[in-house]
């Protein structure tokens, strides 16, 4: 990969975000007095905040694929200095966690990409890698479903691997792209039952739902009416 190509991603921008898990939007109607959207005063997201460094789109995303599926890990490196750009200097953690995969799909890929990310995280900013939760449930795809759906997919598909094993710590869950959140917010009520005091998750990029965004709360509000259980499960 060539240094023309790598410099190419751009950070984030956008004229609105929301506080706390920095949900782009085209203006301030969405967000309270405080600046948070609807879905994080409804407490749906399962992390404390959010930071990512660009859209999932354009070269970033190709870098991300190329990384992913076809499966060049030396962009690890470039790819981690992206991550650590997009994480607020004054923010200090205990424990950095990978987003982790099931086994079968870690069998599939042969390496998890975040888990990558994360080291490259960890040698940076100087914070140890924790392998604190591993993931239970082998999951369809999320790609399709709905904010809702989403939720119901992941619901239930992380456990700690001890009791209190992050007790009082400020954890730094690290992936790739982040979409709805579905899959972040599942990880993080099982970093939450470790013990995690709060929990901040890191991602390469994440997609730009600014269009539509209205659509996908009114299919959230509609389905959280009869399905409080996963929700906060």
């Amino acid at each position: 990969m060539c240094r023309a190509c790598l410099a190419k991603p751009e950070p984030l921008a956008a004229d609105y975000f929301c506080v706390q898990c920095r949900a782009p939007f085209r203006n301030a109607f969405p967000l309270d007095a405080e600046g948070r959207c609807a879905l994080c005063r409804r407490g749906v997201l399962g992390f404390d905040a959010a930071y990512s460094f660009g859209f999932y789109e354009d070269t970033l995303r190709d870098l991300i694929h190329l990384f992913k599926y076809g499966r060049v890990q030396s962009l690890a490196k470039p790819l981690g200095r992206f991550l650590v750009q997009a994480l607020p200097r004054e923010e200090a953690f205990d424990a950095i966690v990978p987003m982790p995969l099931h086994w079968r799909k870690r069998w599939q890929r042969g390496f998890n990409q975040a888990a990558l990310l994360a080291r490259e995280v960890s040698r940076r900013a100087h914070v140890p890698v924790v392998r604190a939760i591993r993931r239970v449930k082998f999951t369809s795809a999320q790609a399709g479903l709905t904010n809702a759906k989403r939720r119901v997919n992941v619901s239930g598909a992380f456990a700690p691997r001890g009791r209190r094993c992050l007790d009082g710590k400020r954890v730094l869950l690290v992936d790739d792209v982040m979409t709805t959140g579905a899959t972040a917010a599942s990880c993080a009520r099982a970093l939450k039952m470790a013990g995690a005091r709060q929990v901040v998750l890191l991602t390469l990029a994440r997609a730009d739902r600014r269009l539509g965004f209205d659509l996908q709360l009114r299919d959230s509000n509609y389905t959280s009416n009869y399905s409080g259980s996963f929700e906060h499960a």
